[in-house]
């Protein structure tokens, strides 16, 4: 169709494309997976109780602290997810997605504070060294917890490809970190018992609260980046680019803004048409480009204004 053209009404679609939700099956898995990670906590916690009495491990206490937090930061999670997968209000016309975020921070204060108290017992050990007991049975409670965390982690991560919910995520990094630290919580009864490395303990349980730091921080930033709205990813950009200049009618793009809200991403830009189109042109032009972009981002809600050629305008120069 030629620039200008007369358009007949029969031959443009009959409905434009509408605000989007979160899909009940998004929202589903979502919530699963909080109740997962509660349900695993509270099953490692009391394991990990009895297995720190009998051996009085300090490596064993910072995993056991670890999953004390990670109950509060699951339930936290689980009213964060909630509370984020409520439809749009007068008041958050862009939905509640930011909840995550804000849970996703509150994580990794929970995680940051056990793990500067595991330095301090840490370094309380290293001060009175003591030959640990029972290691038999601490090891046998890391190994199941090791199972039962690598099998959460397993689920997070099937939830998280499907939902890309920043919440989970930050959960699920938590436990990676966890199965890491039962791991080393092993390698240090086996080495304080059986080798008679007294200071493996106390080592090791630094080792670990280091690590947490570290899992906190990566929490942190990812909430952040959606806390301040930072762009989608730099191919996620040039796609959209793509998609929108395809189309025949459309000359150019630009003023091209991105950003993620939970498991929702909000993308806006301006397409340049011909000056001489008909407006009722112009739109039927925007709605199939909203349409071809919502297929390639189905999370997507898309705003699109509609520009004239030959207007001198000042545009941002951002990439």
């Amino acid at each position: 169709m030629a620039p200008g053209a007369a358009v007949s009404v029969n031959d443009m679609p009959r409905t434009a494309p509408g605000p989007i939700s979160v899909s009940p099956e998004i929202g589903r898995l979502m919530r699963w997976a909080t109740y997962a990670s509660v349900g695993v906590a509270v099953v490692l916690i009391a394991l990990k109780t009895g297995a720190w009495l009998m051996t009085e491990s300090i490596a064993m206490l910072s995993t056991l602290i670890d999953s004390l937090l990670d109950v509060l930061a699951s339930l936290v999670n689980l009213v964060a997810v909630r509370h984020a997968l409520t439809p749009a209000d007068r008041e958050h016309r862009f939905g509640h997605g930011k909840a995550e975020a804000l849970a996703a921070v509150a994580q990794s204060a929970f995680i940051a504070g056990s793990a500067v108290l595991l330095l301090f017992q840490a370094g309380e050990r290293l001060l009175r060294p003591r030959v640990l007991a029972s290691a038999e049975a601490g090891i046998v409670v890391m190994t199941i917890s090791i199972v039962l965390t690598i099998a959460l982690v397993l689920f997070q991560i099937w939830v998280i490809r499907r939902t890309r919910s920043v919440a989970i995520s930050a959960d699920s990094l938590h436990y990676k970190g966890d199965i890491l630290a039962n791991l080393a919580v092993v390698a240090a009864l086996v080495l304080s018992v059986r080798f008679g490395w007294v200071y493996a303990d106390p080592i090791f349980g630094a080792l670990i609260a280091v690590y947490i730091l570290y899992s906190a921080w990566l929490i942190v930033r990812e909430a952040l980046d959606v806390l301040m709205d930072r762009e989608m990813p730099d191919e996620d950009r040039h796609r959209i680019r793509a998609i929108a200049l395809a189309h025949p009618e459309v000359t150019s793009v630009h003023d091209l803004r991105t950003r993620r809200s939970g498991p929702m991403s909000f993308i806006q830009f301006h397409l340049v048409m011909a000056a001489d189109m008909s407006l009722l042109q112009a739109h039927y032009v925007s709605d199939a480009v909203e349409i071809e972009v919502r297929q390639a981002f189905p999370d997507a809600e898309v705003l699109i204004h509609q520009d004239p050629t030959g207007i001198v305008e000042k545009h941002a120069t951002f990439r």
